[in-house]
């Protein structure tokens, strides 16, 4: 399944928690644009259900986006 970067940031952007008080840097964005996409493509445009994919998943992201998993919370 392919994704187009625009896709793929606003994936990243839903998928950190709602209650970061400012949205993802782009270094955020690029850090779990291909984990967001391997591990919880299915939640797509659901940004409570990218966030409890991420977090379940979280053993298995690359070792920077899981440092943004928690520094968001995760």
């Amino acid at each position: 399944m392919k994704i187009s970067v625009v896709a793929a940031l606003l994936l990243t952007a839903a998928a950190l928690p709602a209650a970061a008080q400012s949205g993802p840097s782009p270094q955020e964005q690029m850090a779990c644009r291909g984990d967001a996409g391997k591990f919880c493509a299915e939640p797509i445009g659901k940004p409570p259900q990218m966030n409890a994919c991420l977090r379940e998943n979280k053993s298995k992201l690359s070792e920077s986006c899981r440092k943004v998993v928690e520094s968001r919370g995760g």
